[in-house]
């Protein structure tokens, strides 16, 4: 089943999923979205890529700490 953002939620509360796959799913989330933008992209969605982007690393942090900030900081840190 493919999850989309709407479903970051969901993701987290999974009790037979382990941490790692978790964030497979969230990773694999995030890098689709940025696949879907394009030449043609409006500045709106990459702004709502963007955001979407900082909502799964922040869920991402609540798994692996370390790992979310690190995503966070390497995304302000080109923005």
């Amino acid at each position: 089943m493919d999850y989309t953002i709407n479903d970051i939620e969901k993701i987290l509360e999974f009790k037979t999923w382990s941490d790692r796959r978790k964030i497979d799913e969230l990773l694999r989330m995030d890098c689709e979205m940025y696949t879907n933008l394009g030449i043609d992209s409006t500045k709106k969605e990459k702004s709502e890529v963007t955001k979407n982007s900082r909502r799964i690393y922040k869920a991402i942090k609540t798994i692996d700490q370390k790992m979310g900030q690190t995503f966070l900081l390497a995304m302000d840190s080109t923005s």
